[in-house]
């Protein structure tokens, strides 16, 4: 198949984007797929041109454009298929503040927060315990995150964002240890991968050095966790999944507080795709070495694009 490869961009993200993506297009050739790489580092000239020409798209950016579901909603329009999620999934997923009303209303817990587009004034106050962690709002591999256990810290926090032009979300710092949970799978059809416990080994927590630098976490595989921690983990996955439109795979992030608590973080519809990243390495686990999830969620790309437009393209 011709496949068009989309990574790089011109969110903070960029060179994870980038590093996985070489990753991916050694996979695809491997796969004996013809792969055109292309990169809207400024913008998106040339995007509908090359999907026409192409079989399928694959999709490794991260941030916005990408997990915004901007690019997908493109090629939905040319009819070019891809693996992941819709333009709708993919945005709210990316957005947690309307990811996390959605999560509420459907019974799966998350940690109290506070969504500030902007700057609410002197006289707001954090309403619950501390400390709390500070992130952009539609941001993502823990980029431009901190941690504040007082409002002097909180506030510089905040106006860092802000002077970024990022929207704010506050959350309350829940104590525990991370597992991590992907779904593979459309509508109807969605299984949960085998859970994955977190120990960073630098830091106070899952930053961006413990995810992306060798080394940086311990990444244990299947979690040695209780069994009804593992069996409510891949139970929650797999609502969030459903519950946000997600199709093809995403991957939850949570805290266990060591006993039967689990408080669901976020949800990724682009998980990334380097050698230390998670879906792959649980993936492994299931076993589905890298190119044969590569050519799963091909398959299962293929299949959404069907359904959706009654196109007949070609299987991989």
């Amino acid at each position: 198949m011709r496949v068009l490869l989309i990574a790089g961009g011109w969110s903070s993200e960029r060179e994870v984007s980038l590093s996985g993506g070489r990753i991916i297009q050694a996979a695809l050739e491997r796969l004996g797929h013809e792969v055109r790489w292309y990169d809207p580092v400024h913008d998106l000239s040339g995007l509908v041109a090359l999907a026409r020409e192409a079989d399928f798209a694959f999709l490794n950016l991260h941030g916005s454009p990408g997990e915004d579901g901007l690019v997908q909603a493109v090629l939905d329009r040319v009819g070019c298929p891809y693996q992941g999620s819709g333009p709708a999934g993919s945005f709210l997923a990316l957005h947690k503040a309307a990811a996390k009303e959605l999560l509420a209303v459907a019974g799966v817990p998350t940690p109290r927060w506070a969504f500030l587009p902007r700057d609410p004034g002197a006289a707001w106050n954090w309403p619950h315990a501390w400390p709390v962690f500070v992130k952009p709002n539609t941001g993502g591999s823990s980029l431009g995150m901190g941690r504040a256990a007082d409002p002097v810290t909180l506030r510089t926090l905040l106006e860092g964002l802000w002077a970024a032009g990022a929207e704010a979300l506050v959350e309350e710092a829940c104590a525990g240890v991370e597992l991590t949970c992907g779904v593979l799978g459309n509508i109807g059809e969605e299984a949960p991968l085998p859970v994955i416990l977190i120990k960073p080994n630098r830091g106070e927590f899952f930053d961006y050095a413990s995810k992306y630098e060798q080394g940086g976490a311990d990444e244990l595989c299947p979690a040695p966790i209780p069994d009804s921690v593992r069996d409510l983990v891949q139970r929650l996955a797999l609502t969030a999944h459903g519950v946000l439109g997600c199709e093809g795979y995403s991957r939850a992030d949570f805290i266990w507080d060591g006993a039967e608590g689990v408080t669901l973080l976020e949800v990724n519809t682009l998980p990334g795709m380097t050698a230390t990243s998670l879906v792959p390495r649980a993936a492994r686990v299931a076993g589905l070495e890298f190119e044969a999830l590569i050519a799963r969620l091909m398959e299962l790309g293929l299949a959404r694009s069907r359904r959706l437009h009654g196109e007949k393209v070609q299987s991989c």
